[in-house]
Parts: structure tokens; sequence; C-alpha cells
């Protein structure tokens, strides 16, 4: 989404926002003198919610998984786009009358506030800039992520473009270790759900290489600070090498995450194998180390293995470090058998990985 601030230095409104390996800025409008600061603030605060409410009709589309109401709510907040640009535009302030969607709530709140500052031309700059970024959701949604529509890469959707995914699957053909056109020109889900499918053909073709079992593989890909991010490859790899295709396992762990992100947990046999996992942790603890003070009501569960506030760029990380993972396993083991220190024999070692990678990609399809 797009972050509004005030550069009290410029005395300026400026938006910014993410484009996958950094923020860029650009200026809304100058600010007239006699806007108070405290109006100034409130302005970018309400513009900063109404971006994040619109966008969320982007990470949260109508026709997804769920009751039919659910998917009717969301169809409303995307069709009250066309009521924002007439609401900031209005000559009349809004009054305070109940609403039903969220943003035409945000969009209200601005109006307010652009008719307490009672500056037309300021206003229409503001106003000029909100349709820069609905139109930036519009463009998202049809795939096409240039422009100001690439702050979508920083976000997490609960669906995945085909085209989108394909996109990602050729640039990951290209480069199998991952390139920077991954994180800054595709959605992050499509791009978690195509290297989900290069993730498992390194790991099969790591373990008939080193005839290690593929769950001792993915147990090497530990990260520093992340004991979870094994779990989510641990996942991908169980249910892709069961014959599921990559987005039935990416989505469900991305939608699971975002739930918790804003509160809910969704899917209570998953949460119940969680609980009964860390009961038996502590029942054997409790036998193995008698000595130890282990009192149930201390112990930290975790909900999720990815980072609810980015769960699909985070889920993207995991799988890209999981293919490197196999490169270096794969390289170990070739050193071990048959040891080479030249660059030029580390590099053929290296060409053979890839081309069996994307042979076995190619097999499976990522679709």
């Amino acid at each position: 989404m797009t972050r509004y601030a005030i550069d009290r230095a410029r005395n300026t409104l400026i938006a910014q926002w993410s484009t996958g390996i950094g923020d860029t800025a650009t200026v809304v409008a100058e600010l007239p003198h006699e806007i108070p600061p405290q109006n100034a603030l409130r302005l970018a605060a309400g513009l900063t919610h109404l971006s994040h409410t619109c966008w969320r009709s982007y990470t949260h589309p109508a026709d997804q998984h769920g009751p039919p109401s659910l998917g009717r709510h969301r169809r409303q907040e995307r069709d009250a786009f066309a009521t924002v640009l007439p609401t900031l535009t209005a000559a009349e302030r809004p009054a305070n009358e109940p609403i039903s969607t969220k943003v035409e709530q945000a969009a209200h709140a601005v109006a307010r506030t652009l008719h307490t500052l009672d500056t037309p031309q300021f206003a229409t700059a503001v106003s000029t800039d909100v349709a820069a970024e609905l139109a930036a959701v519009e463009q998202a949604e049809l795939g096409d992520l240039s422009g100001r529509a690439e702050q979508a890469v920083a976000l997490s959707r609960e669906d995945a473009s085909p085209l989108q995914v394909s996109q990602a699957d050729t640039l990951l053909h290209a480069q199998p270790f991952g390139c920077e056109a991954l994180r800054t020109q595709i959605d992050a889900t499509a791009a978690a759900v195509a290297a989900a499918h290069w993730f498992h053909a390194a790991v099969t073709i790591t373990a008939q290489h080193t005839a290690m079992h593929p769950f001792k593989i993915v147990a090497s890909a530990e990260q520093p600070g992340k004991p979870l991010a094994v779990e989510s490859l641990s996942d991908i790899t169980a249910v892709i090498s069961a014959g599921g295709r990559p987005r039935h396992v990416v989505m469900p762990l991305i939608r699971n995450a975002l739930h918790i992100a804003e509160g809910h947990l969704r899917g209570i046999t998953d949460v119940r194998q969680r609980l009964t996992a860390a009961e038996e942790l502590i029942e054997k603890a409790h036998a193995n180390h008698p000595e130890l003070d282990l009192d149930p009501d201390t112990i930290h569960l975790p909900l999720t293995p990815l980072n609810p506030a980015r769960p699909a760029p985070d889920l993207l990380g995991n799988l890209l470090h999981g293919i490197h993972t196999c490169w270096q396993v794969y390289q170990h083991h070739a050193d071990i058998k048959r040891p080479s220190t030249s660059t030029e024999g580390h590099e053929q070692l290296r060409q053979s990985f890839l081309t069996a990678v994307r042979k076995e990609a190619a097999h499976r399809g990522v679709l």
C-alpha cells in the first residue's frame, strides 16, 4: 500500500510505497502555509488508511473460497471504488451518516479533512493522486505490476494469477536460484507458487544425486533466526511429492497466515495437531529431564511457519533459500566423491545441477 507523510523541511505531502527491494516516493502537493500541522498529519493518516483499504480488495479478492456472504461483502468493497473520487471532489462536506463499506468510510474521512482545510487547488492535487492509486490497484488486478502498481510485489494475496505464476516460472527457468525481477515484477504469492515447483524439482534432483531422503535435504535449509522456515518447506515437499500441485499447498499456507495476522484461527484440525505435538514434546521432556520445570502455560506455540505480516514474500524467501541449499548439498556430495578445486570444475557441476533441475521442473509443470 502507499504510505503518506508530511515532509516538514520542504512543506510537502509525499506518498511512498515499496518496490520489493526498497521504497520509492513522490511529491503529491506542496502544503498551503495556512494548513495547521495537525490537520496535515490527519490528512496523511487518512490517505494511508484509504490506500490500505483499497489494496485490501486486491489482496482479498471477491472470488474467494468461503461463504457467499463473504464474497458479496468483498464485491461491495471493490464496487465502492467508483464512489471514492466523487466523494473527494464533492462541493459539500460528507455527512456523518452510516456507510456500509470500509472504502467509502475511508474516502469520507479524507473528504471531511479536505473540506476542513478549504484549499481547492490542494484538494485537486490530492484527488489526482488518489486517482493514480486506484488505477494502480486496478492495474495490479490485471497482472500488470509496472509503475505505481509495483507496490503489489510487497503484498500477500489470497489468490495467485495463472499469468503471474507462468511469468515467475519463466524467470526461474532462466535463473533457478532466483533473480531481482522475481521480487520486483511478480506478485509475491504467484512467485511463491512457481518457486515451490522449482524447489521441489531441486529437492528431487538432489535426493537422486546423493541418495539422501528428501526430508533430510529439506532439514538442511535451516536459517538463523527462522526456526520454522523448514516447516513450510517440509509441507510443500510432502504435498507435491504425493502428487499435489504447488498452489494447493502454497495458498493454504499464505491464507492461514493472513487470517492469523487479522486475529483469526482458520483450521481447527491444524491447531489441534499443533497442540497435540506440543503436549507430546512437553511430556517427553518431562520424562527425559524431570529436573526441568516446564509449565505448559509458558510455552509459546507458533500458529504459522510464516511471518503473518508478510507471508508471501517470507515464503518466497524460504523457497529460494531452499533451492540454494539443495545446490550446496549437491555440491558437497560431489566434492566428497570426486574433489575438484578448479573453478571450471565447479561451474560444470553447477550447470549439471541446473540442467537436471530444469528437466525435472519441465517434466511436472507448474500449473
